[in-house]
Order: C-alpha cells, then structure tokens, then sequence
C-alpha cells in the first residue's frame, strides 16, 4: 500500500452543488454525542482489526453511540461521485480532489486556525479556508530518503551525508562494496519521482519556500531547491548508482527488495517506513535519512498532513463526529502507530523518525502563502505542463542521464525555466 494523500496539486473538484449545503446543525441528538455515525477510510488493509479496536474504545467513552466503517478501495474516485449527494459518511477523509473554495459547500468548520493551531499540527495551511479549518490530519509525515542501514554499514557510511556530493560518494561506496542498487528510483510507476518534491523548504530550511517558487521566474537557477534535488536525481543517474533499467521497476517489488538489502535507497516519505519495516528481516535495519544539504550547520526536513478527517455538512449527527474526530486526533495513537509524526503537537517525534532526531534534524512546516496566491506554485507547474508531485518531468530528466534522451541537464533546466517563467507572466 502506498501513502495516501500525497500533498501536491489539487484536481479540480466537478460536483453539481445544487442541494448539498447546509445540513441540520446537530441533527436529530440535540448536540449531544450519542447516535450512529459512518466514517468514510482508505485503510482497508486494518479496518476489520485496528479500527474495531477504535469503534470499542470510542463507543465505551460515549455509551449511547454507534460507529459503522465504510472502506473504500478507490476512495479518492469513489467519494468524488459521491459528493454529488448528501451522502459521503458523517466522517470522511477530505479528498485530495476538494479545491481550497469549495471546502465550506461540502464541510463543517472544526474551528478558527488562531483557536486550533495552539494544539494541532498543519492547520495552518492546509484544508482551511481565511481563518476556519475544515480537518484535521490523521498523521503527519516528515521528507527524506528510507535506507537499508545494515547495507550502508556494510559499505562503511555510518553519518548522513551532509552534502549532495558526499551522498553521491556514498551511494558509489554502496556500489563498490556491496551488491545492492544504491538508489531506486521506480521510475516506471511514476509517482514515486513525485516524491522529490517534498523536499521544497527542507533543503532551504525556508518555510516561505513555496510562497517564493511560485513568484520567481527561474527555479532551476544555480543555488535554488529544484536546482539541487534534480542535480542530485540527474547526478545519480548518470553515474550508474541507480537500477539498471528503470524501466522495469515495480513499487510493490521494491519495498522487498529494500527490506533485504537488495536496495539500499529510496526517495520517499516518512509514510513508507513502516512498509519497507514490514518487508524487512529485522525492523530495525530500516532507517531514514535527511536531505543531504544543511542550513547553518542544520539538517531541515518539512513535515506536512496526510488525509484530514472532516465532518459532512449535511451530517444529521455532527455532535458525535466531532467526538471522533477529536476522540481519534487526541487518543487512537493512530498517527504514532502508523510511524507518523503526530497532528497534536505536544506528542513526540515517532521512533521511526530517530535518525532524523538524532542527526539533529529540525522539523519544519512551510508558512500559509498570502491571500490570493494559496496553490500558486502548483498552479503554475500545472499549467506549464510541469506538474511538481506528478513524476513525469523527472523522467525526463531520468531518461537523459541515463542517455535515452540526446539532451543536457542544462538544456533541460533552462528549458524548464523558461516554461516557467512565461506561465508565471500570466498566470501568476
């Protein structure tokens, strides 16, 4: 299973609005919290285990309720369809599809970002519209590289390279003294090339860093973020660190093949930790690495929020919904038993985050972008056929440091700008 929720461009939401605001304010329970609610989840693989477990302990603290699950397979194609009505759940995780301004037609506000932002992560920026926020994370995830320690011991790296050249001169060591594919890039599925992305503010350690990509011209410039990430990517590629035909990479082949120490690397997010634990002999081989550059002697990683949980408009329960949300937010240990960083933010870093602690990793959340320019970024990527966390413009750049493309890292990066720049005029 891959990571839901992958922060990037949102879809544009099509739904016929007519008919889908406005629901009873409690409904039938007066505002108190009994009743049966439905909560929509993409978790189908724990939902007959975990999440009963989550429906005893929820209905013991509020005798009088009633928790039904509904697991959705495609839950981003299944829910959208289903948005065209008033029934989507009482519960449901806000889909990736659901624009910035539609959030009030489809969901209840949970509270003021001033009122929620004291206690809770990632509603600063993200599923709020001015100054309400429509969710709340289930987990949160930080960005960085999920390694094999066992096979970086063996090739004799025992730091975090600081640099991108010191993490290339590990990925050779890898090479020549041990017989796993230093980097894996599942270029053939594609998204996983996305993930590179999330790097955007880690490697600055600026959290304006995506307020100011989307009002600059030239991103692939010398010394700028895309500038270093795609180097690194390019770099790698073309030394001969990474699969011999990517090609022919599969996803779900791959978490076993880091698990055994068959690959020794990956670009991905936090997400993917406990999945490449679970395909591993020995959990404790997996580690994570941060993004090889520092800020004032400072490795930086962003953490942002998967999937919120909000509460349908037109819930005839929205007393018990808030109870779980706020039930599941405060007290499930979801996020932390999912090896994710925690929306509430007196809780701790998880364990599997203790390579980035203990390299003295700072977590960072990139600042809301002013009003009017929320998504600009993507906007732009988007319309300059440049679409950041989708994957392709990487396998382009894939495809000519391996030489399957006859063209340059600088033809492609001045190319790249310059679509970029003439976007930005007019969109921007």
């Amino acid at each position: 299973m891959r990571k839901y929720g992958i922060v990037g461009a949102a879809l544009a939401l099509v739904l016929a609005v007519s008919g889908c605001g406005g629901g009873d304010d409690e409904g039938g329970t007066g505002g108190a919290v009994t009743g049966e609610i439905t909560v929509l989840t993409q978790r189908t693989d724990i939902v007959d285990t975990v999440f009963q477990d989550y429906k005893k302990k929820f209905e013991a603290k509020y005798p009088g309720t009633t928790v039904k699950f509904e697991a959705i397979t495609d839950y981003e194609g299944e829910v959208r369809i289903r948005m065209n009505t008033k029934e989507y759940g009482d519960v449901l995780l806000i889909p990736n599809s659901v624009t910035t301004d539609l959030l009030p037609t489809f969901f209840e506000p949970l509270g003021t970002v001033s009122e929620l932002e004291k206690k809770y992560r990632f509603v600063r920026t993200e599923q709020r519209l001015d100054d309400n926020v429509y969710g709340l994370a289930i987990t949160g995830n930080a960005q960085g590289f999920v390694y094999n320690k066992k096979v970086w011991r063996q090739a004799g790296v025992t730091a975090p390279p600081k640099t991108p050249e010191e993490f290339l001169g590990a990925l050779a060591a890898i090479g020549d003294r041990t017989d796993a594919i230093p980097l894996y890039t599942n270029y053939k599925d594609k998204w996983p090339l996305g993930q590179w992305e999330g790097n955007r503010g880690g490697i600055s350690g600026d959290p304006d860093a995506a307020i100011k990509l989307a009002r600059e011209d030239a991103p692939w410039a010398p010394g700028r973020e895309h500038h270093v990430m795609d180097s690194l990517l390019f770099d790698a590629v073309q030394r001969g660190l990474t699969e011999p035909d990517p090609t022919t990479t599969n996803w779900e082949q791959s978490k076993g093949m880091l698990g055994t120490g068959k690959v020794a690397t990956m670009m991905l997010g936090s997400w993917s930790i406990v999945q490449m634990q679970a395909a591993a002999p020995d959990k404790a081989d997996i580690g994570y690495l941060p993004f090889p550059t520092q800020t004032d002697g400072t490795f930086h990683t962003v953490v942002s929020g998967d999937y919120k949980n909000g509460i349908n408009v037109n819930s005839k329960n929205k007393a018990t919904a808030r109870a779980w949300i706020d039930w599941f937010t405060d007290e499930s240990n979801y996020a932390i038993d999912q090896g994710g960083v925690s929306p509430v933010i007196s809780q701790a870093m998880p364990g599997t985050l203790a390579d980035l602690t203990a390299a003295g990793t700072e977590f960072i959340e990139l600042n809301p972008a002013p009003k009017g320019e929320e998504g600009l970024a993507e906007k732009i990527g988007n319309a300059a056929e440049i679409a950041l966390y989708d994957g392709t413009y990487r396998q382009r750049i894939v495809d000519a440091a391996r030489g399957a493309k006859q063209e340059t890292r600088d033809q492609i990066f001045a190319d790249l700008n310059k679509r970029w720049a003439e976007t930005r005029s007019k969109v921007g």
